[in-house]
């Protein structure tokens, strides 16, 4: 328990992790151990090393295919009396564990992104929280109700005493209380994401944000008060035992320890971002960082460090390195620095810090009111004004670059430092370049084609060659609207190559007047245009489908399967007849309809075993396009037997022809009204079963896959339905993250830009879920064109 006038010291360092320490709990046995989970996949229980001030690992669990993000034991039961440990992970699973065995007692499926939140309660209930923007609710092995109401990811849940109340953290800056699974109240107040939850009573918690506040609540929904202190993220908070004091930990390297409303201690740590921490039964404080390495601090002489540790500790925290802009330390100038001498004078109170200039360096230190003197918490970089002195290159906020070009981007204004090495990507420096200087997005072009000309023929380590024309200010200004003077080159129909498929009809394309043609129609060809390109990708308005088709090889196939099908459902001569006539109708602009008589034959053909099915499932995905096909399969009446029937063939165990043609006709199901209709209806059920499918390697299933998202994205955009936007963005988020073909890639990110495309809700949500990090590398590809091209339009609506 906190105690007023407590200092805090370091007991232990506990190495084990081989990286980031991402979530810490309290054990419930043995006690006063604790658990962590870990980048590197694993959770660990920790116990007291007996007489002495550290911890042993006592148990290292596995069961995760992705790193560890979040832990929480569930309490005894009859059944096991020393508790579960539970952990959630970016592999979008919940693993259960005993204290007796390193693989899970059982695993937790139903999330469809990471689970970064867990939290028990009474009966062993369990509540999980999701980048998927939902919080679920577990009884044993069972998901016993789903909470959707948050627009992006839920980063934060607690159970409250009281039966039934649940809270959630949100990246879409709210708190929500659930009753029962009904959002009772919303807690609006924090302007950036909510990171973490702590219980104060049954009427009050806490919350922290990446605004770098927190907040005290009631239930009822006032915000008691809020505490100011950290100049960066805060990402995680516990409660004292037995009182309202607590600790955060954040991204501004420190811990901090509130004390009656006040911040009463600042523990800075050798590590940039500060994860995770928790409170153990005595007092002491657990942390997690990004080095790996937890640390526990106490107020305990007994438990504190021998001299030797605290001084190795302090070792290591005076050689770590600040940046300026991601620290409290604000402007520096190294000239305006006084010297050693200014430690001489204490400071003011707990935390304080001061820089000092000492043998060119800049160094950094902070007033312990306890010890009565100054740690040095660091060397601050990027104030030094250093040069290229001994490597030949040139030295940026720390680190070495073959060029830094300065940048002038109005004459009036300020310049800008633009770090480049040759092995890096211009496309993706540029993009960073502009992101962090906040610089209109489409000078994106300009300036990565300002980095090419000005690092030609260059090898790694080169000179920095200063006679480069800046591609704002300097000779050959970019003026906006001008023309580059090019030649356009034609490019072909994005999705189907020279021109769209339309069956039966001549190739003799007439390109429209204007230049700019939709690449997704195949009217012909687009051009390509200089910086301030249109773009003609999204938002997609009309559903993308599967047209190419050879009847005569098809029916061939067909009839020669007919010779193996099972006597009873073997096909007559007029069957055959009859589905021959169906592709004519078909696939051809012919006035006539389809018979009942054709589709029941169809039918029957579809129901085939499913080694010979696959060209019946091609005569079905050629003829759902037809609108009197369309509305027979997809009306009322016959949707939820057609639907399911296809969705047997997406197992991922079956045949990858049925799999791949399956595909093919949900997405030309989208033609019609009916169809339309029916997918939307079974939206959550068919992408469900879809997205099993992203771990096969076969390429044209991967692009069917990305099709289907994509026309579930262009409905979804005329919509405007968050949920669905937001299932949407989390399959587009897995299925990225395994596809490799470029046209597949191509489809997800058109269906991404269509989803965020006039959406402020629908951006954020992407943001959240990290969407923008994981397209970034297309910005780079060359062949084919359109990628990058449509790549860097989404980036710059994110």
């Amino acid at each position: 328990m906190a105690s007023a006038g407590g200092t805090y010291r370091l007991r232990c360092s506990v190495v084990g992790h081989e990286l980031d320490v991402r979530g810490l709990s309290q054990g419930l046995f043995p006690p006063g151990g604790f658990v962590s989970v870990s980048r590197d996949r694993t959770a660990r229980l920790w116990a007291p090393d007996g007489p002495n001030r550290g911890f042993t690992e006592m148990h290292c669990m596995s069961g995760h295919s992705n790193f560890v993000s979040c832990v929480c034991i569930i309490p005894s039961s009859d059944s096991y009396l020393h508790g579960l440990i539970a952990t959630g992970g970016n592999d979008h699973n919940i693993c259960i564990f005993t204290l007796d065995n390193t693989a899970p007692l059982y695993v937790l499926k139903g999330h469809k992104n990471t689970v970064c939140s867990l939290s028990s309660g009474k009966f062993g209930t369990l509540l999980s929280g999701s980048w998927d923007t939902t919080a679920k609710v577990w009884l044993n092995d069972k998901c016993m109700m789903t909470l959707q109401g948050h627009t992006a990811a839920v980063w934060a849940v607690k159970i409250l005493p009281e039966q039934g109340l649940m809270l959630t953290g949100s990246a879409d800056k709210t708190i929500k209380l659930w009753k029962a699974g009904r959002c009772e109240r919303t807690f609006t107040g924090h302007e950036d994401c909510v990171r973490g939850l702590a219980i104060l009573s049954d009427t009050e918690f806490l919350s922290c944000a990446n605004d770098a506040s927190i907040r005290r609540w009631q239930i009822s929904g006032e915000c008691l008060q809020i505490y100011y202190g950290h100049t960066n993220y805060i990402y995680s908070i516990s409660v004292f035992p037995h009182c309202k004091d607590f600790v955060t930990t954040g991204e501004d390297r420190s811990l901090r320890i509130w004390k009656q409303g006040e911040c009463a201690q600042i523990i800075r740590l050798p590590a940039q971002s500060v994860w995770s921490c928790c409170v153990l039964d005595n007092g002491d404080i657990v942390v997690g960082a990004s080095d790996g390495i937890i640390r526990v601090f106490t107020e305990s002489l007994e438990r504190t460090a021998s001299a030797e540790e605290i001084q190795a500790f302090e070792n290591e925290l005076s050689q770590a390195t600040i940046d300026p802009k991601t620290s409290d330390l604000g402007d520096i100038n190294a000239d305006d620095l006084p010297g050693r001498e200014h430690l001489k004078e204490p400071g003011t109170r707990e935390g304080q810090t001061r820089l000092i200039r000492d043998n060119g360096k800049v160094e950094a230190y902070q007033w312990s009111v306890s010890e009565g003197r100054w740690i040095k918490i660091g060397e601050v970089v990027g104030s030094s004004g250093a040069t290229q002195q001994t490597s030949g290159r040139v030295l940026f906020e720390g680190k070495e670059y073959d060029y830094v070009f300065t940048i002038d981007v109005n004459e009036n204004g300020p310049s800008y430092k633009l770090p480049y090495n040759i092995c890096d990507d211009p496309w993706l420096t540029a993009y960073n370049f502009l992101q962090k200087n906040d610089l209109n997005a489409m000078f994106l072009d300009q300036v990565a084609k300002f980095i090419i000309d000005n690092t030609k023929g260059h090898t790694l380590g080169g000179n920095t060659d200063t006679g480069f024309s800046d591609p704002f200010t300097g000779s050959g200004r970019y003026v906006p609207g001008s023309s580059s003077g090019s030649n356009a080159v034609p490019a072909p129909d994005p999705f189907t190559g020279a021109g769209r498929y339309v069956p039966g009809a001549a190739s003799n394309v007439v390109a429209p007047l204007s230049g700019v043609v939709d690449p997704f129609t195949g009217r012909g060809a687009y051009q390509a245009t200089d910086a301030k390109a249109e773009n003609i990708y999204f938002p997609k308005k009309e559903a993308v489908t599967f047209d190419q088709a050879n009847p005569t090889q098809i029916l061939g196939k067909l009839k020669e399967l007919n010779g193996s099908a099972p006597e009873e459902q073997k096909l007559t001569e007029d069957d055959l007849i009859l589905l021959e006539k169906l592709l004519f109708v078909t696939c051809n602009t012919s006035a006539e309809t389809p018979t009942a008589q054709q589709l029941q034959t169809l039918w029957k053909a579809i129901n085939w075993p499913e080694d010979i099915v696959f060209p019946a499932l091609d005569i079905l995905r050629l003829s759902i396009r037809h609108p009197s096909m369309n509305d027979n399969f997809c009306s009322e009446k016959d949707s939820i037997r057609f639907s399911s029937h296809l969705l047997k063939f997406l197992s991922r165990n079956g045949k990858q022809a049925n799999q791949l043609l399956a595909l093919r006709t949900l997405c030309n199901c989208f033609v019609s009204q009916a169809g339309q209709r029916l997918m939307m209806s079974q939206r959550d059920t068919i992408m469900s079963h879809a997205i099993e499918l992203k771990l096969g390697g076969n390429k044209n299933i991967h692009v069917a896959l990305a099709t289907l998202t994509l026309n579930y994205a262009v409905w979804l955009h005329k919509v405007n339905n968050i949920e669905g936007k937001a299932q949407c963005l989390s399959v587009i988020s897995t299925v990225i993250e395994v596809v490799q073909d470029l046209e597949a890639i191509f489809r997800l990110l058109v269906a991404l830009g269509t989803l965020i495309s006039d959406d402020t809700n629908a951006v954020q949500l992407a943001k959240s879920l990290g969407v923008d990090s994981q397209i970034k590398k297309y910005v780079s590809v060359s062949e084919p064109a359109k990628v990058s091209e449509c790549c860097r339009f989404v980036l710059n609506l994110l």
